[in-house]
């Protein structure tokens, strides 16, 4: 059976896919067949629409795995290591709208 053909763009479907869960760059941009440069461009996007909104969009920050660390510069990247004890073991931010 074929999947109806969807008018929404990707920002919408992303949007309403955050209004769901919680989700990494990495996840979106498997979910929707997209790089994760242009998952991150649609979070920044859509965080820019719902200024205007009783919505929000939250980010969970990026996390060492290793030691908790959570206090990174840039909250939408992922960074490389853990400035605190140079682990390379960092989750994700994870975005949603609330």
């Amino acid at each position: 059976m074929r999947e109806a053909k969807t008018d929404k763009t990707t920002r919408q479907r992303v949007t309403e896919r955050l209004r769901e869960e919680a989700m990494p760059a990495a996840a979106i941009a498997r979910e929707f067949e997209i790089e994760a440069s242009a998952a991150i461009s649609h979070v920044e996007h859509i965080a820019q629409s719902l200024e205007h909104t009783d919505e929000q969009l939250l980010v969970a920050p990026p996390t060492c795995r290793d030691c908790g660390f959570d206090d990174f510069d840039d909250l939408l990247n992922r960074p490389g290591r853990c400035p605190e004890c140079k682990s390379e073991s960092v989750d994700e931010p994870a975005f949603r709208i609330e």
